[in-house]
């Protein structure tokens, strides 16, 4: 990697891309092979050492305290001055941190807890906190995981601010879109191995996608299909009544029915959090949701789930009504499965193994239990089935989930939501953090679904997502929706609707 290059690193989760930043950042050691700066050979025995040479890196999940202030996380790490072990420079860190804040025209409130911030100032705390020193290697992982749509070109725009002043810059991302549009050169990574490097200008979307996976494999295959798609859909001319599902008469009855759901916000104020909601969902349609992150995803998704008491309205499947009071199992045996937003803390039980978590949500079932016991022999075929069928990438039934990547993590979670045809699947985000590969299996995942008569509610901050799968979109803003349009609308018109206007049309 050049000076003042930004640098794309691509590859399948489980590719070794985060191995190879450990190395670099200094978290792990090479058994073999050498890493060189300005042409001379280094080897770091810590972060501290890497950082000391040079190489920051930000995290995508962000390492700060959050109920200290954005001064003191700024101190994390920093090194005691002559004073003795006890005395930390805070003044110097601050005055190099307000610097650098100045120079990339960011305001930052230096005494707020960092918790209390919003995700992008986070990030920002987590530049600043890679910038400290000299900084000539500067690493972001995933960065964009975390940022709203809105926030995504403002870290762009910082990016290319530091490569211009002479750093080198290692993009790792998923998102093809965004390595095109950034990058001047791509690395990709498969199995351990680099299998393409080039020029961003030389590279396409398709080309940087069979690289990774590989033209041969399946997930190729899933990946040439959805392209084409997705090419139909920008054919279409923008402006049509919304898509009813294939057989579904639009008088019928709705699998999902959603009235007057409304969510009280915090004690003190007025605002609800979800503000008198209201939609159908028929067999065999996608009804996408989109919005920028923390306009009311959260506690739909939650009452949608049954795990939000604190709610009120109507929740019906087909014809059926449910309280938003009712326990989740309730929900569940109603044939809502759910694919949470974050797989590691609400989709998995990370020490359990991958037929033990494939069990929850048939644990009860009369073919999985006699009496209070158990039959693990035919969980266990169960699970190898599911393994079979949502290519999950494991070396058995019993190894613990923590040990797959996160790409196969998150087949674990959908194989067990979509394993027994539900009536209503509840997907939020489904593909965050995942590779391109990843990203074509849950995608083709949820269209069988559709195809087999299941009402899909799609929550996603990612616009793109939405767009390419839903039948309908309605855009949440403020806990109530400011339209519900058809997918061809165009993009400026839906980013009008995410800004809390609602003069978009209204089509149910």
């Amino acid at each position: 990697m050049r000076a003042g290059e930004v640098h794309a690193l691509l590859g399948e989760n489980g590719a070794g891309k985060s191995t190879l930043m450990n190395l670099l950042s200094g978290l792990l050691r090479p058994t073999a092979g050498e890493v060189r700066m300005g042409g001379q050979p280094v080897r770091f025995a810590s972060p501290a050492d890497a950082a000391a040479r040079g190489i920051g890196m930000v995290h995508q999940h962000f390492l700060l305290v959050p109920p200290l202030s954005v001064a003191e996380n700024l101190m994390l790490g920093a090194s005691p001055d002559k004073g003795g072990p006890l005395s930390y420079p805070l003044p110097a860190v601050l005055a190099e941190a307000k610097a650098v804040a100045d120079r990339l025209g960011w305001r930052v409130p230096w005494d707020a807890p960092a918790g209390n911030l919003p995700v992008g100032t986070q990030q920002r705390i987590e530049i600043l906190k890679a910038l400290r020193g000299q900084t000539r290697v500067l690493i972001f992982d995933e960065p964009t995981a975390v940022l709203t749509p809105t926030e995504t070109p403002e870290l762009f725009a910082t990016i290319r601010t530091l490569a211009a002043e002479g750093r080198g810059i290692v993009f790792i991302s998923h998102k093809l879109d965004e390595v095109l549009s950034l990058s001047d050169r791509v690395t990709v990574l498969r199995r351990g191995r680099v299998v393409l490097e080039t020029p961003t200008a030389a590279a396409t979307a398709r080309s940087l996608a069979e690289a990774m996976v590989g033209t041969d494999s399946e997930a190729a295959e899933k990946i040439r299909t959805l392209a084409r798609q997705e090419d139909s859909l920008a054919d279409v001319t923008t402006g049509e009544e919304p898509h009813v599902p294939a057989g579904q008469d639009a008088a019928s009855t709705p699998r999902l029915a959603v009235t007057n759901l409304t969510v009280a916000g915090p004690r003190g104020t007025p605002k609800p959090l979800l503000d008198d909601l209201s939609f159908d969902v028929a067999p065999g349609e996608i009804f996408g949701i989109a919005g920028v992150d923390g306009n009311g995803q959260e506690e739909l998704a939650e009452c949608l789930a049954g795990l939000l008491r604190a709610a009120s309205g109507t929740i019906a499947v087909d014809g059926q009504p449910l309280s938003p009071g009712s326990a989740a199992a309730r929900f569940r045996h109603a044939g809502i499965a759910v694919i949470p937003a974050d797989r590691q803390t609400r989709g998995l039980a990370l020490p359990l193994s991958v037929t033990e978590n494939l069990a929850l949500g048939v644990y009860d079932a009369p073919g999985f239990r006699r009496g209070p016991l158990l039959r693990w022999p035919a969980l266990r075929e169960r699970a190898k089935d599911l393994v079979r069928r949502f290519d999950i990438r494991t070396s058995g039934p019993d190894e613990p989930v923590s040990a797959l990547s996160g790409g196969n993590q998150q087949k674990v979670v959908v194989a067990r939501a979509l394993a027994d045809t539900p009536r209503v699947v509840v997907a939020v985000n489904p593909t965050r953090g995942l590779d391109v590969g990843a990203i074509a299996y849950v995608h083709d995942s949820l269209r069988r679904a559709q195809a087999a008569g299941t009402a899909i509610v799609l929550i996603s901050t990612e616009l793109s997502e939405v767009l390419s799968l839903a039948d309908r979109v309605a855009v949440l803003f403020d806990g109530a929706f400011t339209g519900v349009v058809p997918p061809t609308t165009p993009r400026e018109q839906i980013g009008l609707l995410m800004g809390g206007s609602t003069g978009g049309k209204e089509t149910g």
